[in-house]
């Protein structure tokens, strides 16, 4: 597996997790990691040394410093990208550390084997079937602008959304995010209601800085909601069918009005979503299920 590494927790002293930490000190740099990956204590030791070679060149890169770098960058998502913290997995989905959605979504980290991070695609259906997509916002720091499946994001590494057992840390994450995003409130998705179907690994750039290096939770409900989108996460809405779907994808090959869709949304449709719509239809979507297997597309 590739060296890992976090970046200066200094700044976030007030945050705390009760998971049982290992804290390694190097320089004025704090490098926080789990202290046992997956029941594996001689791992979490092997990765404290890997964290720690970093250590020094984090104590260098400070948050004041790389938020003057990109001072354009939009307040909201700026607090997003230095506030919220990604749980760093392998490819075969253990938890390895946490770092921040800045340096995760960072291209050059990404092409030099930085480690992946976990994700959720969310795909709402309403009872007549048709999937709510959302366009993201111009604000966004990656793929601003571009067609998606219904909500797409992180958990965070913090205890709820860490929960292994039935991807229940994921469910809440999904939850908390429709709401942030679309204003979906929790008593319209209940958590156990999310069915997760399968885990895709993907690499994309959004362009000369960002992209994403995910490993994507795939999860799956058929709701009807009530919507308040917030205007600084999402752009647009709209519910549409398979028929619908397949003409949008046209007009985005064609580039026409200039409609693009994100990769990740491309690749389930490319490889899975009309097949799941079928069980969607028929209300057989557990059958479909399948999270033993990591799509690497």
């Amino acid at each position: 597996m590739a060296s890992v590494a976090t970046r200066s927790l200094a700044p976030l002293s007030s945050a705390s997790v009760s998971l049982g930490l290992v804290v390694a000190r190097a320089a004025s740099a704090r490098i926080v990691v789990p202290s046992s990956f997956g029941g594996h204590p001689r791992r979490a030791l092997a990765l404290r040394g890997r964290f720690s070679s970093f250590a020094a060149s984090a104590a260098v890169m400070g948050k004041a410093g790389i938020v003057g770098a990109d001072a354009g960058m939009d307040a909201v998502q700026r607090r997003l990208m230095f506030e919220d913290e990604c749980i760093l997995v392998d490819e075969l989905d253990n938890v390895v550390g946490h770092d921040s959605k800045y340096n995760c979504h960072l291209m050059e980290k990404i092409d030099s084997g930085y480690v992946l991070h976990r994700a959720f695609s969310v795909f709402l259906f309403n009872s007549k079937y048709e999937l709510l997509l959302q366009q993201r916002s111009a604000t966004k720091v990656t793929f601003p602008l571009v067609w998606t499946n219904t909500c797409c994001s992180h958990p965070l590494y913090r205890e709820s959304e860490l929960i292994e057992e039935n991807c229940l840390g994921v469910r809440n994450a999904a939850q908390r995010k429709l709401f942030d995003e679309l204003g979906i409130q929790a008593e319209d998705l209940p958590v156990d209601e999310f069915i997760p179907l399968g885990k895709m690994l993907y690499k994309a750039p959004s362009d000369g800085k960002w992209g994403e290096h995910e490993l994507d939770y795939l999860l799956f409900m058929v709701r009807d909601v009530r919507l308040s989108p917030n205007p600084e996460e999402v752009a647009d809405v709209k519910y549409v069918n398979r028929d619908q779907l397949k003409q949008l994808i046209k007009k985005a090959d064609a580039g026409e009005g200039g409609i693009k869709l994100s990769p990740w949304f491309r690749l389930v449709v490319d490889n899975m979503l009309m097949g799941w719509w079928d069980h969607v239809e028929q209300g057989t979507l557990e059958e479909a299920a399948d999270m033993k297997t990591i799509h690497k597309l």
